[in-house]
């Protein structure tokens, strides 16, 4: 058996032991993470179940001052609407703006989508892509097609 042999075979049991090693750190890191995740995880659902809570407590409130002025079913009707808009209202702001569609959320009708809400500017969006050999000719930044006899294109065999 030669030196190198013996070698070897230490080379090989010193990486499968520092691999184990590494697989190890990983996993309690990981685990470690995970827990901490967990809890985070646990802490946001309790905090979103208590404003839901408190969002209802708030639409009590709201239904039993109109009853005092309006008929019962009148203030819950209205009180239905209110929390019907504030709902469609919310979405509305959640879903980003569909291309082609009317204005974006946070736009100003009126000003071309200049300036949004909060008075950052947005540069103005083009109807449609630029086509290659317009009127104008090729758009900036474009590749034009390569001709039929050049040498790269593979040709059509029929």
């Amino acid at each position: 058996m030669k030196p190198l042999d013996h070698l070897e075979h230490l080379d090989k049991h010193l990486v499968d032991e520092l691999a184990q090693v590494a697989r190890e750190t990983v996993r309690d890191e990981l685990r470690e993470q995970t827990r901490k995740q967990r809890r985070k995880a646990a802490l946001y659902a309790a905090s979103g179940a208590l404003a839901l809570y408190a969002g209802a407590a708030v639409a009590l409130a709201v239904g039993l001052a109109l009853a005092l002025v309006l008929p019962d079913w009148a203030a819950a009707l209205i009180t239905a609407v209110l929390l019907g808009a504030l709902a469609y209202l919310l979405r509305g702001m959640a879903r980003p703006s569909r291309p082609g569609g009317g204005h974006a959320a946070g736009t100003v009708p009126g000003h071309g989508g200049a300036h949004r809400a909060g008075g950052v500017p947005v540069p103005p969006v083009p109807p449609a892509p630029p086509v290659a050999g317009g009127p104008a000719g090729p758009a900036p930044g474009t590749v034009p097609p390569r001709p039929a006899g050049d040498p790269d294109v593979p040709h059509q065999r029929g």
